[in-house]
């Protein structure tokens, strides 16, 4: 018989108890799809983890001012006062594994315009923060250089803020903002970040030049961060090494002595995110498998319960020169048949789930062409797998014994 042949009889066959193919079917169909659905959250929420990292900006470092001890106290990250505009400076003049760098201090105020106000976060900085942030304006514009060489009082607004302060839709480029009782001008909105991989609001910011925030609010003169962005991601951990090197021979550390700075790699938490996201996806994926595994060993039921049902029939066909492997491949493809069927069914009700867990309730899901193929070449075999089993056991058959069976 040809495979068509075989095709038509093995769904002839699995007709004949419809009831009992389609329950058989169930455990591949919940299988596959749920495979299907659990491969697409955890890929989706990969995704969206990898998004957020990326807002921050690509390539990123950060130069944090350090730790030190006073005594036996010790004093937590950001206690340092070592941490200079002129080190942010020699970064860019001696490590050439950076592109571009931007100073950073930071304060807490009330920001008010008019009867709104609104805590939030002060952030002085550079132009050139922006763009290593990979970070768009919605309206206006930055404040320029010579801003920060003159302390001007100007001020770049986050969505958040935003929001807070001019409820009723209000242009705030040129409007007049109060922070810490000082008039400043607004110069520029960004556009929504959302939040960062760590949880933080990024939009929930204003930013002013750090020479206004230094002189004017906060009094100090020395920073809290630079960001800095390598030329590339594969020279993020050269420019770690490069800038440890250059800031512990600009602060006169002795060999053995702590770094009063902190250099992070924000490259290093976006492969730690999506190694985790990884793990969670082959997780969900395993236990979603069990099903599949379920739906295997039902096929093996019942194909041998098909073996005993038709033993007669089995007899009939060797005695008319059906070899083993004929009947073997009969019950073979009848399996495949069930499994793929089940296969086919299952993939719509993964997409269908996958839909319904996005809509409503909302979380990231992205079923992808590979997840599919998979799924259905994974049932495929599950299929002939466990079908393989029933039809040695029917190959094998005595074709006297099998006609004499009632």
């Amino acid at each position: 018989m040809d495979f068509v042949s075989i095709v038509r009889v093995a769904l002839r066959a699995l007709t004949r108890n419809k009831m009992r193919s389609v329950l058989t079917m169930l455990g591949i169909i919940i299988g596959v799809g749920a495979v299907i659905a659990m491969v697409g959250v955890g890929q989706g929420a990969s995704e969206q983890v990898q998004s957020r990292i990326a807002s921050m900006g690509s390539n990123l470092l950060y130069v944090q001012a350090g730790s030190h001890q006073a005594g036996v106290v010790r004093v937590g990250w950001g206690a340092t006062k070592t941490l200079s505009y002129g080190d942010e400076q020699a970064i860019l003049a001696q490590v050439p594994t950076v592109a571009a760098a931007a100073a950073g201090t930071n304060y807490s105020a009330q920001v008010i315009y008019g009867d709104n106000n609104w805590g939030t976060h002060i952030n002085g900085t550079e132009p050139s923060y922006f763009p290593i942030r990979a970070w768009t304006f919605d309206q206006g514009t930055t404040f320029s250089q010579q801003d920060v060489t003159d302390a001007n009082n100007v001020a770049v607004l986050g969505a958040t803020v935003v929001t807070n302060l001019f409820p009723d839709g209000t242009d705030p480029v040129g409007k007049e903002i109060r922070i810490k009782n000082l008039p400043f001008k607004v110069v520029g909105t960004l556009i929504p970040k959302g939040q960062s991989g760590m949880g933080q609001d990024q939009d929930d910011n204003v930013y002013i030049p750090f020479t206004t925030l230094l002189k004017k609010m906060s009094g100090n003169y020395w920073l809290q961060n630079i960001a800095v962005t390598a030329v590339s991601n594969a020279a993020t951990d050269s420019a770690v090494q490069q800038i440890t090197d250059l800031l512990r021979s600009r602060h006169r550390i002795r060999p053995g002595q702590p770094d009063d700075f902190d250099v992070r790699n924000l490259a290093a938490y976006a492969d730690v995110a999506n190694a985790s996201a990884t793990i969670m996806t082959i997780l969900l994926a395993s236990i979603a498998s069990v099903s599949l595994l379920v739906g295997g060993i039902g096929i093996m039921n019942i194909m041998l319960v098909s073996v005993t049902e038709r033993t007669r029939e089995i007899g009939i066909r060797m005695a008319v020169g059906a070899t083993e492997s004929d009947v073997q491949r009969q019950f073979i493809i009848e399996a495949l048949v069930l499994a793929s069927i089940g296969g086919i069914i299952g993939i719509l009700f993964g997409l269908v789930t996958s839909w319904l867990i996005s809509s409503i309730a909302h979380w990231p899901v992205d079923v992808s062409v590979v997840s599919i193929v998979v799924a259905a070449v994974f049932s495929a075999g599950i299929g002939i797998f466990f079908g393989f089993y029933p039809a040695k056991k029917a190959a094998r058959l005595d074709p006297i014994e099998a006609l004499r069976f009632e």
